[in-house]
């Protein structure tokens, strides 16, 4: 016969005992300096790696530094290889919710496909938010009045743009089919950029960029909304110190490649005066150590150090 007093005062005693099993683990994992075990669990789980892009990248530097600087991140290692690896790895871990600490950047199409968050960064070591910003040489406004009021007026919101992006590598970066697609896919911001502007015949410009993902796309933007003002567009894809003299030699028109302040502010610095600065075509920018936003840290500070 089921002698249900009996049992029940079993069911008691087990649930008694989990409640105090669960106030001890509770307990247990303040470790006294406002950090609990599942954070050093989750550094110890990553192996106190970051998973970083190039061994010769400016970032990768950087991510050098905060590992130097952060106690949180003493005895962490950063492994580098290719930016392509990173992300590989980033998928691969968020596809099985694991943890994983990777070098972001922002323009990116990562931020687009994945769920992530910078981890906040209170020394600045990765500086602050930076701005991609449109400069021309002198006298292009008086030369070319019609580009000079399209490349003033050229904005893109950080979203939109890294939606672009996104588009961009599913597509295997075929930047000028992409940028024709949004090009054609927004016409009211065309308008917005180019409403008034008178058209040209055959005007020769040229614009420098750099290699970079973001950069490409948006100049190649900027390519076939000139040329639909009759503009003849070249593209001069170089290194960001010729890209600087270039334009401040004269020798190229404009160009909508340069972060600010930080990334390109020694080049700007030294060439500055011998070009005009028309402002940001992007604001946002920025570098920093990057997680999914599943993990429950949100600081460098938040990590662990290694053992």
């Amino acid at each position: 016969m089921f002698n249900w007093r009996k049992n029940l005062g079993i069911i008691a005693g087990l649930s008694l005992s989990l409640i105090a099993a669960g106030c001890g683990t509770e307990e247990s994992n303040d470790s006294g300096n406002g950090q609990t075990e599942d954070t050093s669990n989750v550094s110890e789980e990553m192996g106190y790696q970051i998973t970083g892009i190039e061994p010769g990248a400016g970032q990768t530097q950087t991510n050098e530094k905060a590992i130097a600087e952060y106690e949180s991140l003493a005895g962490w290692e950063q492994e580098t290889s290719s930016a392509a690896a990173m992300l590989t790895a980033l998928g691969d871990a968020i596809e099985n919710e694991e943890p994983i600490i990777v070098a972001a950047w922002s323009p990116h199409y990562m931020f687009a496909k994945y769920d992530i968050k910078y981890l906040e960064d209170p020394e600045l070591i990765f500086g602050e938010e930076e701005h991609i910003t449109t400069i021309v040489r002198q006298g292009l406004k008086e030369d070319m009045p019609s580009a000079y009021t399209i490349l003033d007026r050229l904005h893109w919101e950080l979203p939109v743009f890294q939606e672009a992006l996104l588009e961009a590598q599913e597509m295997d970066f075929d930047f000028e089919k992409v940028a024709q697609e949004w090009v054609d896919e927004n016409p009211e911001k065309v308008t917005e950029w180019t409403e008034g502007v008178e058209p040209v015949d055959g005007t020769s410009i040229d614009l420098v960029l750099t290699s970079w993902d973001a950069e490409t796309f948006s100049t190649n933007v900027a390519k076939i909304v000139l040329e639909q003002q009759g503009f003849d567009v070249m593209l001069t894809p170089v290194d960001p110190s010729i890209m600087f003299s270039a334009i401040a030699s004269g020798d190229s028109d404009a160009t909508l490649s340069p972060w600010m302040p930080a990334t390109h502010g020694a080049l700007y610095e030294e060439y500055d005066g011998q070009f005009e600065d028309l402002g940001p075509n992007l604001e946002g920018a920025r570098i920093g150590l990057a997680v999914p936003s599943y993990m429950d840290i949100d600081s460098i500070e938040d990590l662990e150090p290694a053992e």
